[in-house]
């Protein structure tokens, strides 16, 4: 098993994100990843929805033959993640609300939170928040029509910032000194976020720490990929390609790479 790929995968482009960090980290790992924009976003759908395309989506990756899973969505990882681990006999990377290093890094008592309508009805966000959100405030906003930005390549701009600015305007009139991204889309956004909060307010990215957590999976389990060339990565799209890849164009500068797309079918 310790050349078999690692499967990602979101409801569009965000989750990109995290496998960049995967990457810069594990780069030696083969990634097939699946940018599952024929469903996006994720965020107002219903739980059972959602668990049902987690369930398509790990299908796909077991019959490719991957070892691990990471679910690089927030929402996903909310409403799905604990009964596909049930359900499949391979591991799950999902992402954590990252509400504990926001915590112990506030100066002024006063947290930020950017996520979608699914993460902050998960359980996993209520539990986090009673465990470690005792000491500090939270400011929750749901961060509707952004992962429609990211997945249209609008990161930055007059359009960007007039949809931002409601979010963000109230949370730094609470004297906010952290701001947690609670959806893989979102860092795609963080020049735009930072310009509107000013500097002295620092955004938490849960990526490096989901890419830690694959790691030590890897190393737990005697799964690390010990060859001696870079894994080459496959990406696929279930939406339009076309579309989707001037999205990826504009989104390039930050992603780092080119990325070589693909369309995939579930339903073939």
């Amino acid at each position: 098993m310790n050349e078999a790929p690692v499967g990602i995968f979101d409801s569009g482009f965000g989750g990109l994100s995290v496998w960049k960090e995967c990457k810069a980290l594990l780069p030696k790992e083969q990634f097939i990843y699946i940018a599952d924009q024929a469903y996006c976003p994720y965020g107002p759908k219903s739980q059972e929805a959602i668990l049902q395309r987690g369930r398509e989506l790990s299908h796909f990756f077991i019959q490719k033959g991957v070892k691990l899973i990471v679910i690089a969505c927030n929402t996903a990882t909310a409403a799905a993640i604990k009964q596909l681990r049930e359900e499949f006999p391979i591991p799950f990377v999902g992402m954590e609300p990252a509400i504990k290093p926001a915590a112990l890094a506030s100066k002024t008592g006063h947290i930020g939170i950017l996520a979608t309508a699914g993460t902050f009805a998960g359980q996993h966000f209520k539990n986090t928040r009673e465990k470690f959100a005792q000491d500090v405030e939270l400011h929750i906003q749901v961060g509707e029509g952004l992962v429609e930005l990211v997945e249209s390549g609008k990161i930055k701009g007059a359009e960007c910032r007039a949809v931002l600015e409601p979010f963000l305007l109230p949370m730094k009139d609470k004297r906010i000194d952290q701001l947690v991204l609670g959806c893989t889309h979102y860092p795609f956004l963080s020049k735009a976020i930072s310009d509107i909060l000013g500097n002295k307010v620092n955004l938490i990215d849960p990526a490096p720490a989901v890419a830690r957590q694959l790691k030590r999976l890897l190393i737990e389990k005697k799964q690390m990929n010990k060859s001696p060339e870079k894994g080459i990565d496959i990406f696929f799209t279930t939406a339009s390609l076309t579309s989707s890849q001037l999205t990826l164009k504009r989104l390039e500068d930050i992603i780092g790479v080119e990325i070589n797309l693909s369309a995939l079918s579930l339903e073939d």
